[in-house]
């Protein structure tokens, strides 16, 4: 089996990630699906071999490093074909990877059902902005839709820092200094740190993963930079809680008060199956007001849900009115409604 055909057929199906795993036929997920190219189950031989054949299609990697520790992250592309971000690891004794299929066209938000105020995010010029969601939402794909606005939009200096790089953006009316964890620099945080001193008007934070990242990107917001990040975390006052625990008990006030400050926005968002076959997003949206700033501030964080919940601007949106809005739409059926609601009883009567 030839890796590069596997992968250039797997891109032309529109599939969104392959899965090359010992005792499995090589597979790849298609609108939230899982598929196998036929029933031919791979030995740790052949996985072996595709895995060498993809370190082979990115010459710049070589596998000591993964042989050693068992797992490693980068990107490579076919031309003509796709990107493709690869996760290689050892599994039961064997090699395996999964491998995200990104388009070279940047994506159309209005086919992706991303709304117009996902997109107004993009008028932010400071502060810290927050797209969240489990793995596999759509997060990147999002990001990317805004970093886009911004770069056809305004005259300014976009540096996004990735691990790894997934969609590439061209110079429009901005420049886009994009930066790979690892490849172009040592961490997130050196990244972060040298990024203040590159003039940037726009910083786009792969992932706020730890105390540091946090405290350097909330340092960022607060000097009057635009921060765009992301966490792994369902709704807005979860993830505001998220970003206040990360820090000691003993700075834990002082934070919240620097966070009602420079947070902007907070989106949450979901992959819903559609009627048609395809997936589609639903959006938490919660731009912050006086009132929420205040929550914040005063450690009131559960009552942020409520007052969501309560409003009906777009500004701020619940994900069960936008899963209601889908569903009356026409685009998910009651039962998908109902499974990913937050609140089923409240949708169920509300439809």
């Amino acid at each position: 089996m030839n890796i590069q055909e596997l992968l250039t057929d797997a891109a032309n199906a529109g599939a969104s990630d392959v899965f090359i795993v010992a005792g499995l036929p090589f597979s790849y997920k298609l609108n939230g699906k899982i598929h196998h190219l036929n029933d031919t189950r791979l030995m740790p031989a052949d996985t072996q071999a595709l895995v060498e054949g993809i370190y082979a299609l990115a010459p710049e990697k070589n596998m000591e490093h993964f042989l050693e520790t068992g797992d490693d992250d980068f990107s490579f592309a076919i031309k003509g074909v796709s990107r493709f971000r690869v996760s290689t690891y050892k599994q039961r004794g064997s090699l395996a990877a999964v491998v995200r299929i990104i388009t070279f066209e940047l994506p159309d938000p209005v086919k992706l059902g991303i709304t117009d105020a996902v997109m107004a995010l993009s008028r932010f010029t400071k502060g810290l902005v927050l797209v969240t969601g489990p793995a596999g939402s759509g997060k990147s794909t999002t990001l990317a839709c805004i970093i886009d606005e911004i770069n056809r939009t305004k005259e300014e200096h976009i540096i996004t820092l990735e691990d790894p790089l997934e969609f590439l953006h061209s110079h429009k009316q901005s420049i886009v200094s994009q930066r790979e964890i690892c490849t172009d620099t040592q961490s997130y945080v050196t990244a972060l740190r040298a990024a203040l001193r590159q003039s940037p008007d726009v910083i786009l934070l792969g992932e706020m993963r730890d105390y540091e990242t946090i405290n350097v990107a909330m340092t960022a917001a607060e000097t009057g930079h635009l921060v765009i990040s992301t966490l792994h975390t369902i709704g807005a006052a979860n993830t505001i809680d998220r970003i206040i625990d990360v820090f000691p008990p003993n700075q834990q006030s002082q934070i919240a008060v620097q966070l009602s400050m420079v947070l902007q926005a907070v989106v949450s968002q979901q992959l819903l199956p559609c009627t048609n076959g395809t997936l589609a997003p639903a959006f938490e949206i919660m731009t912050v007001n006086t009132a929420i700033r205040n929550m914040i501030r005063d450690n009131k964080i559960h009552q942020i849900d409520g007052l969501i919940y309560s409003s009906a601007t777009p500004a701020l949106m619940s994900m069960d009115s936008s899963i209601l809005q889908m569903y009356k739409q026409g685009r998910i059926d009651s039962a998908t409604a109902l499974l990913y609601a937050t609140n089923p009883e409240m949708v169920k009567r509300r439809m």
